[in-house]
């Protein structure tokens, strides 16, 4: 078995290092290639293995709750040699679909708590916003929304209590009707994913739960911030 003691390329302090760069600096892994000299496929393949120990977020919702949607461009990079290596999101703006290589991403603010989340999604419909608010802990849940067609149907439903804003009306703000606190966590997403040039769409909930671990240990000293990450997939 390769580990540290066999003096393989495998020594712990490069994945330590490799592993607490991704997250805390968002380093690309055409850079951290650069600096471990290792190779494309062992970097990859590690990295890859680091993200996939990281659990999905367990939403818990006390409320009242912000939710957001965005859409990012990743469509379908690293394939088999006998399939296109890579074929490129939309270039075009405004909503798009996972089959359009533009899968939506929600956002989550928890005023109550202060938590927040970031989930990728198949798709932007009624049923998949009520699974992100199912967590709630205290029946009718408070939300925040704007005013894009899936969140409608909380309007009808006993376990939620709507207020949105209309963007179309120039109205961004109605009292603590609001989502702009999951606009600005959400502005954050794109520039994460940028320096990797190119997010499969197959492997964006592992780089988007690599943000949210970056996001707990924004404000933690070196050490702490490495130990964090290190309880996270170990």
């Amino acid at each position: 078995m390769f580990n540290d003691k066999t003096r393989t390329i495998f020594a712990l302090n490069e994945w330590f290092f490799a592993f607490y760069t991704f997250v805390r600096f968002n380093t690309s892994i055409g850079q951290l290639i650069a600096e471990l000299d290792l190779s494309s496929k062992t970097l990859h393949r590690r990295v890859e293995r680091f993200t996939n120990a990281l659990d999905a977020p367990s939403i818990k919702l006390s409320g009242p709750v912000e939710i957001d949607e965005l859409y990012v461009s990743a469509g379908l990079k690293g394939r088999e040699r006998d399939e296109p290596s890579r074929s490129r999101g939309l270039s075009s703006r405004g909503r798009g679909t996972y089959e359009g290589d533009k899968p939506p991403v929600f956002t989550l603010v928890d005023r109550g708590s202060g938590k927040r989340y970031v989930v990728p999604a198949k798709s932007a419909d009624e049923s998949t916003v009520r699974l992100l608010l199912a967590g709630c802990e205290k029946e009718p849940l408070t939300v925040y929304t704007d005013g894009f067609r899936a969140y409608a149907s909380l309007d009808d439903d006993e376990r939620f209590h709507r207020e949105s804003v209309i963007y179309a009306d120039n109205k961004y703000v109605d009292g603590e009707a609001h989502v702009n606190t999951c606009e600005s966590h959400g502005s954050l997403v794109r520039p994460w994913l940028s320096p990797h040039r190119g997010v499969s769409k197959d492997k964006l909930t592992h780089y988007l739960r690599a943000f949210q671990l970056r996001r707990q240990i924004y404000r933690k000293p070196g050490r702490e911030a490495l130990r964090h990450v290190l309880r996270e997939v170990l």
